[in-house]
This record gives structure tokens, C-alpha cells and sequence, in this order.
């Protein structure tokens, strides 16, 4: 449930939507980890000024998870 919202999310405040790519693995303490990758144009977007965005889009994530929930962005321009 958690990465099908954290892409309706992420699909509406990018420019490319068809880029956004989110993988899941599980963490050796049972949490979730969502791996987020979008097009190099649309990162600064995902991250927001200062981290806010991202900030806000791991709040309510975590919000509607039963369990504990990370989010990492990854850059793939490097």
C-alpha cells in the first residue's frame, strides 16, 4: 500500500511521470525500504527546497504505514 501511494504522490507533482520508478526491499528490523527514482529534470521537484517535499512525502507516508517505512531518493545522475 505504501509504495502505490507513495506514486500517486510522486506521479503528480513531477513533469515525467512515466520515469518514476520506486523499487521495495525489506530491512533486517521487518521495515520497508522504497527506493525512488525519477527523471534527472524532475529530483530537484522530489526533494523540494531545503528537503521539505521530501520531507513531507516521508510524514505521510510513515502516516499510513503500519509499519516502519523508509524512503530513499536516489540521484541517478551519478
Amino acid at each position: 500500500m505504501e509504495k502505490e501511494a507513495l506514486r500517486h504522490l510522486i506521479t503528480n507533482i513531477v513533469d515525467h511521470p512515466k520515469d518514476v520508478r520506486i523499487r521495495s526491499s525489506r530491512m533486517r528490523d521487518g521495515g520497508e525500504l522504497l527506493r525512488v527514482q525519477v527523471n534527472p529534470e524532475d529530483i530537484g521537484r522530489v526533494i523540494g527546497r531545503s528537503g521539505r517535499t521530501a520531507t513531507a512525502l516521508r510524514t505521510v507516508i510513515q502516516a499510513v504505514s503500519d509499519h516502519h517505512t523508509r524512503i530513499d531518493i536516489v540521484d541517478v545522475r551519478r
